[in-house]
């Protein structure tokens, strides 16, 4: 049983890793010599393969430690480690701002009591294990994705591309739009797969701040209207030159009569500083357009989606009718607008 706390399912998006007697027997700076512990590197595989992110906090010569796991081939797995004599609590704080996830999503594993006490008492958000007990630890239910999709087991290159964004960004001396412009994005929208499925039930359950209705859906509930006739289950990607985002937008659509209804409506919250979040609206509008139809939508105010209904104003929406925190919105057709010059949008 877990001596620290035991989260939910899950809840766990990235492992932190001491180095010296955790990933690897001895102490690097002492014993020059060190020996990858038996079954660490395939736990981390196993779990990256569902994608669980790793990264590193260690006491140590930063140089040194990153050879030693340049020359293990292991620098790859680990995303922005910290490295140096800081407290790995505020190591830990660092590696969650640039990750951009929350505290309580983070496990720590470490050898040392006191490094992991002193993590309880700084960061307690953060999941504590000891270095001794990962091969029971680390397959407690917080470490097991509920969703396991076509994209976990690249979670880690599509951060690993959202870093290299973001260093790019830092010294760009230009416009906004002109780094985005930079990046040649390509938006793609095609009608769903079933191969997206398990991806979209993801999006509906962890996506708040772009979700027009905070409602979810199961994997059972998309195939069915995926089949159906009378709905248009569309599913968006972005990709530039640094990678893959992986699919980042679902749209479902009721078909028929004189309006068509926008029944949900989300965009994962990875790409709202891109500058593409009315896009797949954009293309949702101007399909009913075409058909001669109108176009309404569902919009329910959960607290946390307000960005979505600036979208939806942004877009030509005007609130139609209201009852309590359930709103019904009218789109304005006559006048839609282009996607972003910075963007190429394909259409499947």
């Amino acid at each position: 049983m877990d001596p620290y706390h035991k989260p939910k399912r899950g809840s766990i998006k990235c492992v932190v890793w001491d180095l010296d007697n955790t990933l690897w027997d001895g102490v690097l700076l002492e014993d020059g010599e060190v020996r990858l512990r038996p079954g660490v590197v395939e736990h981390i595989r196993r779990l990256d393969a569902l994608g669980v992110l790793h990264s590193v906090a260690s006491r140590n010569d930063h140089a040194t430690a990153m050879a030693k796991l340049r020359d293990l081939g292991l620098e790859d797995l680990f995303l922005h480690p910290q490295i140096g004599w800081n407290a790995k609590s505020e190591s830990v704080r660092r590696i969650a701002a640039k990750l951009n996830l929350g505290l309580d999503s983070f496990a720590f594993v470490d050898d040392q009591d006191f490094e992991l006490a002193e993590m309880e008492f700084s960061v307690p958000e953060v999941t504590r294990v000891n270095a001794l007990e990962i091969d029971t630890a680390l397959h407690r239910e917080e470490f097991l994705p509920r969703f396991v999709s076509d994209e976990s087991a690249r979670r880690r290159a599509m951060y690993r591309g959202q870093l290299a964004r973001d260093a790019e960004e830092s010294e760009f001396t230009g416009t906004s739009e002109e780094f985005l412009a930079g990046l040649e994005m390509r938006f793609t929208i095609a009608p769903a797969a079933r191969a997206d499925l398990q991806r979209a039930e993801e999006l509906t359950v962890r996506t708040n701040q772009l979700n027009a209705t905070g409602r979810t859906y199961s994997y059972d509930e998309l195939d069915a209207l995926r089949e159906s006739e009378d709905h248009l289950l569309l599913v968006a990607a972005l990709e530039d030159r640094f990678g893959s985002y992986g699919k980042i937008g679902l749209a479902l659509v009721e078909k028929g009569g004189e309006d068509w209804w926008l029944r949900m409506m989300l965009m994962s919250c990875r790409v709202m500083s891109r500058g593409v979040g009315t896009v797949l609206l954009g293309h949702v509008m101007e399909r009913a357009r075409d058909a001669g139809a109108g176009l309404r939508a569902d919009f329910v105010e959960t607290g946390r989606n307000r960005m979505m209904q600036i979208t939806y104003a942004f877009s030509g929406f005007r609130e139609f009718s209201r009852e309590g925190d359930r709103v019904v919105l009218v789109a304005d057709l006559s006048q839609l607008q282009d996607p972003p010059g910075y963007v190429r949008l394909e259409v499947g």
